[in-house]
């Protein structure tokens, strides 16, 4: 069958089955001449489909093919043409067209499917009632989603409890935290268990658009739940308070969710560390730096350069110089951040002249990379010298850089920057 010559288009029987290749090559042809595909919906919509049978993977193809075109009662004919020839739809096709008119904006159509699929005793996919469920989100239908998964819950399709976690997404992502929970009650009554991946995203939803006390509430409600926080959630609890400045606080949660877990890397540290670096309590951090070593933890770049900020903004030049030394010995290469602190810390005091100290012990030849977690940017903010590369770096993109340039750069700047100050 030759989509893109053929004038029209026809179906196979179901008995007769084409090749996983032969139905690629159809959708490849149907995708590839929209002029074309377009005159064969106007088609499949004016005549019946009874020239050949196409098997309903076909189908599927053409319409999933179709998605571009908004064609209002496009799924209704389909489902008359099959029909009169004797042709049940299947759950590919209905699952195509239910598709369709989401992605075309038809709604009334899609609530039509999907009460011919509940009143059926077909089993669509989770993906495609995800789909539906989040559309509706979207269009701010709140009703509709409750009622979707009322019935689909009532239907008993195997795949309830993966449909409520993903409207508890749908509706965190979406900042609608009170419907989010309505949402976790109605499953936890209906018996369906909390699962790790749902309880994390409900605790980082509330931890994006929550206030502190609900977003701590979350978390409590997780760990009486037994369920382990995880990176995604750990992260948006740590810019939650970093965002709040409240660092005491950042250092207890994380004492809390237990500083000895390996599967979250560096992490917990690392943010322990800067709940005391960015107030600048120096025996602290470094008591815990050494508590980190003593439990096994291997300092990354993000450990470095978290003590290094702290070190360049306290103008502890000794305690910086060590930090670099330290990395050396460890195999940790500098990133840009690094460089910003050894830079910022000697020209904020006028010490340009003495910065090749501890830059000689650095590889000023190679190309600039920033491997710092960003949330040590949301407690430290950047450094000028890290502001002012990143915007030469961005501009101009095709040049390839060395720390040495943009270190030159940044010195001329500073020295106009002066020049100009003392001819005032």
């Amino acid at each position: 069958m030759e989509i893109a010559v053929s004038p029209t288009i026809s179906f196979h029987s179901p008995s007769s089955f084409s090749s996983p290749r032969a139905i690629k090559l159809r959708r490849a042809r149907v995708s590839s001449s929209p002029g074309t595909l377009y005159q064969k919906v106007q088609l499949m919509q004016q005549r019946q489909l009874g020239d050949r049978n196409l098997e309903e993977a076909e189908i599927a193809a053409i319409i999933g093919a179709c998605r571009c075109y908004r064609m209002p009662d496009f799924a209704q004919k389909v489902l008359f043409d099959m029909k009169s020839l004797g042709i049940r739809p299947g759950v590919a096709t209905l699952s195509a067209l239910l598709l369709y008119c989401m992605k075309s904006g038809l709604i009334d159509e899609a609530e039509a499917l999907w009460c011919e699929i509940i009143n059926s005793s077909i089993v669509p996919s989770v993906g495609v009632v995800s789909c539906l469920v989040d559309t509706y989100v979207r269009t701010r239908e709140f009703e509709e989603v409750m009622r979707i998964l009322d019935e689909a819950a009532s239907t008993g399709f195997s795949f309830t409890s993966q449909l409520y976690s993903a409207a508890v997404n749908c509706f965190g992502s979406a900042g609608q935290l009170d419907m989010m929970k309505a949402v976790v009650k109605d499953m936890v009554s209906r018996g369906f268990k909390v699962d790790s991946v749902t309880g994390n995203d409900f605790l980082k939803y509330y931890s994006m658009y929550g206030p502190l006390v609900e977003m701590e509430a979350a978390y409590e409600q997780l760990k009486k739940s037994r369920i382990l926080i995880e990176k995604e959630a750990i992260r948006a609890m740590a810019l939650a308070y970093i965002s709040q400045r409240k660092f005491y606080d950042l250092g207890e949660f994380l004492k809390d969710a237990g500083l000895g877990r390996r599967n979250t890397g560096n992490l917990l540290w690392n943010l322990l560390l800067l709940s005391f670096a960015a107030n600048f309590k120096m025996k602290s951090l470094q008591r815990e730096f050494l508590a980190m070593i003593e439990a096994g933890f291997s300092p990354d770049i993000t450990t470095f350069n978290i003590r290094a900020l702290a070190f360049s903004r306290m103008g502890l030049f000794w305690d910086l110089h060590l930090s670099v030394e330290h990395m050396k010995s460890k195999g940790v290469v500098p990133d840009l951040v690094t460089y910003g602190c050894v830079v910022d810390a000697y020209l904020d005091r006028r010490l340009g002249r003495n910065l090749s100290f501890v830059l000689d012990k650095m590889n000023v030849d190679n190309s600039p990379v920033i491997l710092t977690d960003p949330l040590v940017f949301e407690a430290f903010g950047k450094g000028d010298f890290h502001s002012s590369s990143e915007s030469l770096l961005e501009a101009r993109r095709q040049r390839i850089w060395k720390y040495s340039e943009l270190i030159a750069v940044y010195l001329r700047k500073k020295y106009r920057a002066n020049q100009i100050f003392w001819n005032y």
